[in-house]
């Protein structure tokens, strides 16, 4: 997917405009478009699937245009390989769960065993086994999102468009969407492109985030690197109320061997204990703490060590710095 030089000068009365936003999304990533409201973040997923056409530029998918596609192409390419998940669920309140999460197979013409086989899968995915007969008046409201998420999986698009898909739920049950949309991507590796106002929904789920202001991307970059070196006093502004423990990783703050002192080693040696590359510092924390000195880092797919965490260096990370503000916006390197 690629969305180049894209303008968007007020398309229509009240929409915010989108002004040379250009990126690329890469497949099987979540790629996270992060802004306040009123900064052109709907207004630009509205333009990825062609609900909203761009007035300069380009959008392409899957190596087409949009713009030059006629009609029925369009329709076919968004029924075979986009799915769009919205803040409000838009649930057929007289249609069952299953019916509901097969809808996006009746659109493409799937036979109806077929499709409620699939939508039995995709349910128990989301973590709605047996509720397949309930209708959406007997669910709570994550239980209902949940369906919304599975109608979208059950369509088996490379494609999901998420537009502040959990910003209606209590804070508990869109902490618990955050976790179960991580675990399906996981396992399933779809192209995601979420929306959200919310930079720690933002932080926890994006491979890479672009932060949005008055229409145009400030900064686009990993997680860590938005965190770390923020393109402007903007988006440094987002930073300090951000939930580190969540978003910062082992590899991001362990320490080579020579920078470990003699007791570090000592201490090591008394009481060996490892966590992966990747992991979190919110799972790092209670280890390191039971370890009483360093714990080992291992690699990506081993179980080499290729650094350290010692709790001071812990302990530096999970509290806010003063972050230095790197000189340009777009793509962090």
């Amino acid at each position: 997917m690629r969305n180049g030089a894209t303008r968007q000068d007020v398309a229509k009365e009240g929409t915010a405009a989108v002004i040379n936003a250009s990126f690329n999304v890469y497949p099987g990533e979540i790629f996270v478009v992060m802004g306040l409201s009123g900064s052109g973040k709907s207004t630009l997923i509205r333009t990825l699937n062609e609900l909203q056409p761009a007035t300069s530029g380009t959008v392409e998918i899957l190596g087409q245009d949009l713009a030059k596609l006629s009609p029925k192409e369009l329709r076919a390419l968004r029924s075979e390989h986009i799915s769009m998940v919205f803040q409000h669920f838009a649930l057929f309140p007289h249609w069952t769960v299953a019916e509901n999460a097969a809808y996006s197979l009746e659109t493409q013409g799937v036979a109806k065993e077929k499709r409620f086989e699939e939508a039995q899968v995709v349910l128990e995915a989301v973590g709605l086994k047996g509720w397949e007969n309930s209708y959406p008046s007997e669910l709570s409201g994550g239980m209902q999102q949940r369906v919304g998420l599975a109608r979208a999986l059950a369509a088996g698009t490379d494609i999901m468009l998420m537009d502040e898909a959990f910003s209606a739920l209590d804070p508990l049950i869109r902490r618990e969407m955050q976790e179960e949309l991580k675990q399906i991507q996981a396992r399933l590796g779809r192209t995601i492109v979420f929306i959200t106002h919310d930079l720690n929904e933002a932080m926890f789920l994006g491979d890479r985030i672009a932060v949005m202001k008055d229409g145009e991307i400030a900064q686009i970059g990993t997680p860590e690197q938005i965190l770390s070196e923020p393109a402007d006093d903007y988006v440094a502004s987002f930073t300090s109320d951000v939930d580190r423990a969540r978003v910062l990783t082992a590899e991001s703050i362990m320490v080579q061997a020579q920078e470990l002192t003699e007791e570090d080693r000592i201490a090591f040696e008394r009481k060996t204990l490892t966590v992966k590359h990747d992991a979190t510092l919110q799972q790092i924390v209670p280890i390191v703490l039971e370890a009483q000195g360093p714990i080992a880092v291992e690699g990506e797919g081993s179980s080499d060590h290729v650094g350290y965490i010692r709790l001071a260096t812990l302990l530096e990370a999970l509290t806010p710095q003063q972050s230095e503000v790197v000189g340009g916006a777009g793509e962090a390197r």
